[in-house]
């Protein structure tokens, strides 16, 4: 995992967020998870949390800013008026649903600019390509390039080939389908790579298992010392008839792409609270990234993120519940292509990252909720060893335990279930200073067939589904942040 940090944090974050790893892999088992057991922590919060429950069955505030956010606002790429449209909007929602402290930090983003783009065949036949440019690519020369196809099936494959295999050509990447945390790699480095052989550009294999003709982007790393080329990922079927073309005889390939970058522009994250009634300056911090690609609404990515935290929050506020501790609501900015917005509020926090009790990012869609994931992110790699929990440290064990009595609390809605693999790179920066990390963990039927491409629209949020997420999340943000204990933060590999 350090290995990728030439290409940059967000590379090696691909592998872990929202324990992606196996998510929608067709070689993997399910994954672990801990069952629910009902102890102390469940009857002293039981009535609070059937009062959240009951609430969150019916309460729509959440789905209907998220139907405002999407509808009317739309795709929010940082450097967008959009995003600066939905920063102000979502100040204002917060400061309406009565939060405290309401504000907006400012954070400087990248402005990558997409541009005219276009792909094709043009020999041995023609035929336009599904394509979306990566994000953060640089552009082609004007007029486009032209070149050989070559396909590759693997880094391993590309490792094997000689420069002169790969100079002034075009690599395809169709590695088939092995799940989003193996096949994002060719999206985040496999640029660089090929550019270290003399490819003039690339085309990956949208990250995804399901083939509609619709390409998915996201950002790519580039490895600063190698020359930057541009790359866009295209649809499973094109890059399909890409290598069978390929294993009949020579494949050319034009592409065109406007993308570049501009200034830093300000944006920023908002926040607002429920201030604890005992230990304000101990914060439960819960959130989701208010930034999007530059297609679809943004919807399941990360609008029912933000919208589903702030739901949760809002639940609480409208019981009149007062933890302990002060429950933080943020939307942080520039997650997709930068992470700038988490950069941002872990230098604003400081030295005082002790008083970061735990953090929650909601950024992994809103279908159906299984629990709660937390820590454990390595046993989920590909080819790491089984989860188990008999060897992480007693502190990580008794946190686990507390989970799995809160847990127990969500049995009405179906969430009860405590699963390795929680947090997000928003709040990365606290969790790599050792804040406990969490994330809502569903079904993940659906997710990724929509990720970061022009179906990512609102109807693809059900909300019956989104209603328990928020339910959920609702209900462990205010026991920790109310509880007399606190979970233990940076969970190791259980099999060292």
């Amino acid at each position: 995992m350090k290995g990728l940090a030439a290409f940059g944090m967000g590379a090696a974050l691909f592998f872990v967020q929202s324990g992606v790893a196996q998510m929608g892999a067709p070689d993997t088992p399910p994954p672990v998870s801990m069952q629910a057991v009902h102890g102390p922590l469940a009857a002293k919060y039981k009535a609070e949390a059937d009062r959240i429950l009951k609430a969150g069955e019916t309460d729509d505030d959440g789905y209907v800013a998220l139907t405002y956010l999407c509808d009317h606002i739309g795709k929010r790429l940082s450097g967008s008026p959009q995003l600066n449209t939905a920063v102000e909007w979502g100040a204002e929602l917060m400061r309406k649903a009565g939060l405290e402290n309401v504000t907006v930090q400012p954070v400087m983003v990248p402005h990558w600019v997409r541009g005219e783009e276009s792909g094709a065949i043009v020999a041995p036949v023609t035929k336009p390509l599904h394509m979306l440019g990566l994000g953060m690519s640089v552009g082609t020369p004007k007029g486009g390039i032209t070149a050989e196809a070559v396909f590759v099936p693997s880094f391993e494959a590309l490792d094997a080939m000689s420069t002169e295999q790969v100079k002034g050509k075009i690599v395809v990447f169709n590695p088939g389908w092995h799940g989003y945390g193996v096949n994002v790699m060719y999206r985040a480095i496999g640029p660089s790579k090929a550019a270290a052989k003399g490819a003039v550009g690339v085309l990956v294999r949208s990250a995804t298992g399901l083939a509609m003709q619709t390409p998915h982007t996201g950002s790519l790393y580039y490895d600063e010392k190698v020359t930057k080329i541009p790359a866009a990922a295209i649809s499973i079927e094109d890059a399909l008839m890409i290598e069978r073309l390929c294993k009949e005889g020579p494949v050319k390939v034009h592409l065109q792409m406007d993308a570049h970058m501009e200034a830093d522009v300000k944006a920023g994250n908002v926040m607002g609270e429920i201030v604890g009634s005992e230990h304000p300056e101990q914060v439960v911090v819960i959130g989701g990234h208010i930034d999007s690609w530059d297609v679809g609404q943004g919807a399941q990515d990360d609008g029912s993120g933000i919208m589903g935290t702030f739901q949760a929050v809002t639940l609480i506020h409208k019981l009149g519940l007062k933890p302990k501790r002060t429950i933080r609501l943020v939307f942080w900015v520039n997650e997709e292509n930068g992470e700038a917005g988490g950069k941002a509020y872990r230098k604003m926090i400081g030295p005082k990252i002790g008083e970061q009790v735990a953090a929650i990012e909601m950024d992994e869609g809103a279908e159906k909720p299984l629990g709660i994931g937390y820590g454990g992110f390595e046993s989920l790699m590909p080819g790491a060893p089984p989860f188990d929990l008999s060897k992480l440290p007693p502190d990580q064990q008794q946190s686990f335990a507390a989970l799995q009595d809160i847990a127990s609390l969500l049995g009405p809605i179906g969430a009860d279930r405590v699963l390795p693999g929680g947090g997000g790179s928003d709040i990365e920066p606290l969790t790599d200073d050792g804040v406990p990390a969490l994330a809502p963990r569903t079904e993940d039927l659906h997710y990724f067939d929509w990720h970061h491409t022009e179906a990512d629209t609102l109807d693809k949020v059900d909300p019956k589904e989104f209603r328990k997420n928020a339910a959920m999340l609702s209900v462990v943000a205010y026991v920790l942040a109310d509880m007399d204990g606190r979970l233990a933060g940076k969970v190791a590999a259980a099999a060292k």
